[in-house]
């Protein structure tokens, strides 16, 4: 699964990453511990050009009666997303690009959960591919705009931790998976693989980022701690 990340780099940084023309005012600052129920950043196609705003990541299906859908929709299974009623059409229309520039996994060493950061090689920012959808409260009509992120099984240094991982899509993919005119999902579902092992890096961090309130660059420092 995924269930933390981060994002590091500034506003500005991430309209220039995806070319976003509309940039509105200023919402992101880099966060260091990003988790499950808060807004994140999103990149979405309005059908002529993508668009950056926020998502509050756990999704909650427009059909839905009530909210209590999020905690169990942070992650999509990529193999069975047809067969979800809360994912299914969604495939087909609304895709997203969550950005991030590393997840944590956490092991178990010697009893002790260690949370470990896995991110590229060159320390780039990379686009995790996701679903969203708009619900509206019908208590006050309210709407809420959520999304997902959709998990693969995970490549061999991923494999240590956890047996799935966020899917990571190749640079040259990412515009075919936003754009709203694409609707071969054969195609699509394809894009849905593991990150390259060799880009990537992984080391253990302080178990700081397991408490959601602690959310500074400490949460991203190696610390030394022997992994058996």
């Amino acid at each position: 699964m995924c269930g933390r990340f981060t994002l590091t780099i500034t506003f500005e940084e991430l309209v220039k990453r995806y070319a976003i023309e509309d940039q509105g005012t200023p919402f992101h600052r880099p966060r260091y511990n990003v988790s499950p129920m808060q807004q994140v950043p999103a990149i979405i196609n309005d059908g002529s050009k993508n668009r950056l705003g926020e998502l509050r990541w756990g999704l909650i299906p427009s059909w839905a009666k009530d909210d209590k859908f999020a905690g169990k929709t942070i992650n999509a299974r990529g193999e069975t997303l047809l067969e979800k009623p809360s994912f299914k059409n969604l495939v087909y229309r609304k895709r997203c690009i969550i950005p991030a520039d590393s997840f944590f996994e956490w092991i178990n060493v010697e009893g002790q959960k260690r949370p470990i950061r896995f991110l590229k090689k060159d320390n780039s920012i990379f686009s995790m591919a996701g679903l969203y959808d708009t619900w509206i409260n019908p208590t006050d009509g309210a709407k809420m705009n959520t999304c997902t992120i959709i998990t693969c099984t995970p490549n061999k240094l991923v494999s240590h931790v956890h047996d799935r991982m966020p899917v990571i899509l190749k640079k040259e993919d990412e515009q075919k998976w936003l754009q709203r005119n694409e609707v071969n999902v054969k195609d699509l579902l394809r894009l849905l693989m593991p990150f390259p092992t060799e880009e990537m890096l992984a080391y253990p961090v302080s178990t700081l980022v397991g408490n959601v309130k602690n959310e500074g660059p400490e949460c991203i420092e190696r610390i030394n701690v022997t992994l058996k």
